[in-house]
């Protein structure tokens, strides 16, 4: 018994030293401040600002975030595409304006879908083709003794069966490739009156795809036909009015660029011409300033006594006869 005790006393010991140590440094780095851009800062313990430690947590979760954004990219298809696409035509025209525009012609017009979508889901909660089986999670219908139905599923499962219209996948699905059909319209000129086939079937590429998702919502039994309709129409109607904020309509001559660009085009122009115009005025003014110059520079006849120069190699009448010569 003596020896455990006399262990025990050694290792109590030994954890008051460890105590000491820690304590002996947790002062030391209260006493000695950081320098965080030449300005001294003494360190908050239980404080973790974005300036001391943003980058490091950034740093360590890098990989995390990357795979987040992937992830929602990945979910969110009917932006993916359509920024691909701009940045793809942006590495080719080098157009900061149109990239700019379309990027932003695009989130508006999927947001402003979504945002009307939810509003009008909640507004008319029309129930979902299988809402049978989210309020009667085991098949078995009850009702009250008047004829009342009583849900007793889910009631997370409940709340949202009574949300199908009109279809947010389709109206989703319609305001981004729908925005991408009409970009792609104008940038590949479809309508420029020569016929080309081809050109029309590529603008009707992200409509199809928008089309097959909608198609998906129906034979998954989560909307009826006229809620999926609805909803592609709602998307397309944002998508235009979106894109004729920022570009032409697709069939005019200069409907391949947005607004700002033929904006920045004239500015340009412009200042060329008033650099031009400044450039001649400039010249005009240098020279005129020579000719004062070198009308200076001759012998002043102010007194009107002194004799004026003369031009001895001239072979003029009149020179001659004020010369006497004749």
């Amino acid at each position: 018994m003596s020896w455990k005790k006399l262990g025990s006393l050694f290792s109590f010991l030994n954890f008051q030293r460890i105590l000491q140590r820690r304590r002996q440094q947790q002062q030391q780095q209260e006493e000695s401040p950081l320098q965080l851009g030449g300005a001294q800062v003494a360190p908050q313990h239980g404080r973790h600002p974005i300036k001391t430690h943003g980058a490091k947590v950034a740093r360590d979760h890098l990989h995390d975030w990357l795979i987040l954004m992937l992830l929602v990219m990945i979910e969110i298809y009917s932006v993916l595409l359509p920024i691909c696409v701009f940045i793809f035509v942006y590495f080719r025209r080098r157009d900061v304006y149109d990239l700019h525009h379309s990027v932003l012609g695009l989130l508006f017009a999927v947001l402003i879908t979504a945002v009307i979508t939810d509003a009008i889901k909640d507004a008319v909660g029309r129930p979902r083709p299988d809402f049978f089986w989210r309020c009667f999670s085991d098949g078995k219908d009850v009702y009250d003794r008047w004829g009342n139905v009583v849900c007793h599923g889910n009631k997370a499962d409940i709340k949202e069966g009574h949300k199908s219209f009109p279809s947010g996948h389709s109206s989703w699905s319609f305001a981004g490739l729908g925005f991408l059909s009409l970009y792609l319209s104008g940038k590949i000129k479809v309508f420029d009156r020569k016929g080309h086939i081809a050109k029309l079937c590529i603008i009707l590429l992200p409509l199809l795809a928008a089309s097959l998702v909608a198609v998906s919502r129906v034979d998954d039994y989560w909307h009826h036909w006229n809620d999926v309709f609805a909803g592609g129409f709602l998307g397309l109607v944002v998508a235009t009015f979106c894109y004729r904020q920022f570009f032409p309509n697709p069939y005019d001559d200069d409907g391949w660029g947005p607004y700002a660009y033929f904006d920045a085009l004239l500015e340009e122009s412009l200042n060329d011409n008033e650099d031009t115009a400044a450039q001649t005025t400039n010249a005009l003014t240098a020279q005129a300033m020579e000719v004062h110059v070198v009308n200076q520079s001759h012998p002043s006849n102010e007194d009107n006594f002194s004799t004026p120069e003369l031009d001895y190699g001239s072979t003029s009448r009149f020179d001659d006869i004020e010369l006497g010569r004749r």
